[in-house]
């Protein structure tokens, strides 16, 4: 019974982007579309070259801000400012994600390769708003972003988390082995499986699994 496999937490962490939202909600392209449109500016590339890199630092870094800020030295947060300058309208509350998260034994958290401020809109929009016990952004890990494992220890430290009472909620299969490795429980959110040691479980509806958890 997957109940009794989470009996023991009483941390929860989720990722933002496609985690706490479907990937049907157009937010990421927006940002995409801004990351390119900046790189273009800053670096004098055409978009082609410029789509080309972020994607390119997105995989040997993590993320586009951090290629940026190791091979090129910028300043982060006009750049998150940027990016993070999107239509938000298209995100719609969900009360049933609400209820469910909001049933979770013991202190819930988000935990974010974006900012803060960026990840308090988003939470606005889907209802979500007043629920959390803590909102982490990149800039609360030093600009180290998720899947370095750094970022995760400097994270659960200004928590005061310990990975073994905890769950961890994402939509990325890399970041998910940190947490894994230091003892939490995984579960990769996502339309299709993806088979990893160190993914425990899947789901397509987040809402859906945690009215498991409580049943």
């Amino acid at each position: 019974m997957v109940a009794k496999q989470f009996s023991h937490v009483r941390s929860w962490v989720f990722d933002l982007d496609n985690t706490l939202y479907p990937p049907s909600v157009g937010l990421f392209p927006q940002i995409q579309n801004r990351m390119t449109g900046w790189v273009m500016d800053r670096l004098n590339l055409d978009r082609a070259e410029a789509d080309a890199l972020r994607q390119t630092y997105w995989a040997r870094y993590g993320t586009t801000l951090s290629g940026l800020m190791r091979e090129h030295d910028i300043n982060p947060l006009p750049f998150l400012d940027y990016v993070h300058d999107i239509d938000f309208s298209e995100l719609a509350p969900d009360p049933e994600l609400r209820s469910r998260i909001a049933n979770l034994p013991g202190r819930r958290i988000v935990y974010t390769n974006a900012d803060t401020a960026y990840a308090r809109r988003v939470l606005a929009g889907r209802g979500l708003d007043g629920l959390f016990d803590a909102v982490y952004g990149v800039e609360d890990a030093g600009f180290l972003p998720k899947p370095e494992r750094q970022a995760f220890e400097r994270i659960f430290a200004m928590d005061g988390l310990d990975p073994s009472y905890a769950a961890m909620f994402e939509d990325d299969p890399k970041n998910l082995r940190a947490p894994h490795e230091m003892g939490m429980k995984t579960v990769y959110v996502a339309p299709e499986p993806f088979e990893a040691l160190h993914i425990q479980h899947h789901t397509d509806d987040l809402a859906s699994f945690l009215a498991r958890l409580s049943a």
